[in-house]
């Protein structure tokens, strides 16, 4: 067993040069920032991270340092998710060799499991190559087009795989959220995905969440949450607009994984 994840995880970028190669030195001045701005982790080689469109190879080295810089108690949770299942399972082992707290995955987006029994299925088989890992779903359905009931997936894949941890729920069926808080009397570790609306997720009980924005506006979440806890809601819901109305203004000016690369370079990393 492991404890649940309480506070914020960076959904961070890969740095890259101008050529598109992996600059594997800039992830030590990521690590620094987030860990400057109390993150409980990050989630590394998702969408964000542009996972999907790196090499194998090239995802392994970013995983690899993440695990390698990171300092202890640092939650680094690997996405692993691959059109190919054999790679998708090299991630994973290769994840838990390098020391990873934990592997997500999305399933693969071109031939898609069809149900959530066939999806079970296909977690089951990632989450093996790496059974003393904690395993998380990675719940996109903007991405994937995979849209089952999350608390029935759950219950599914826990059958399958004993090293079901929880979820990462980037949709915005607050109620879907919801039962999966409270599926088995609160047993998952249940990761809300959408910045934006972190506020819902915090008043239904969420306790983690992952999120690109808490690459560079952590501290603005961190209000929001103290806010809400402190019971000033006026404040929490002021600190969430502030959160709506930056991520709308960002998307304006394109892709937002571009958009929140251009902000991170006002930081001094690119």
């Amino acid at each position: 067993m492991f404890a649940k994840t309480i506070g914020l995880i960076a959904a961070p970028h890969t740095p890259m040069d101008a050529s598109g190669d992996v600059r594997l030195d800039r992830i030590d001045d990521q690590i620094d920032l987030l860990v400057s701005n109390g993150l409980a982790g990050a989630f590394v080689c998702g969408t964000t991270g542009e996972g999907p469109s790196l090499t194998t190879s090239e995802r392994m080295a970013v995983a690899q340092r993440w695990a390698a810089a990171a300092p202890e108690g640092f939650r680094v949770i690997v996405h692993v998710g691959h059109q190919s299942l054999r790679d998708s399972r090299d991630l994973a082992a290769h994840a838990a060799g390098c020391g990873a707290f934990a592997i997500g995955s999305m399933p693969p987006t071109f031939f898609r499991a069809l149900g959530t029994d066939d999806l079970a299925d296909y977690l089951a088989h990632v989450a093996a190559a790496a059974p003393n890992l904690p395993f998380y779903y990675y719940h996109i359905p903007s991405m994937t087009g995979a849209d089952v009931p999350m608390r029935d997936l759950l219950a599914a894949t826990a059958l399958r795989a004993p090293s079901l941890a929880g979820m990462k729920f980037t949709h915005q069926d607050i109620a879907d959220f919801a039962a999966c808080l409270a599926l088995d009397d609160g047993r998952y570790d249940c990761l809300f995905g959408i910045d934006e609306m972190l506020l819902s997720a915090v008043a239904i009980g969420a306790r983690g969440a992952v999120g690109t924005t808490y690459n560079f506006a952590a501290p603005l979440y961190g209000r929001l949450i103290d806010a809400f806890e402190r019971g000033d809601i006026q404040t929490a819901r002021a600190c969430q607009q502030q959160s709506a109305d930056m991520v709308a203004i960002g998307k304006r000016y394109g892709p937002f994984t571009a958009v929140s690369k251009a902000m991170m370079r006002i930081l001094g990393l690119d």
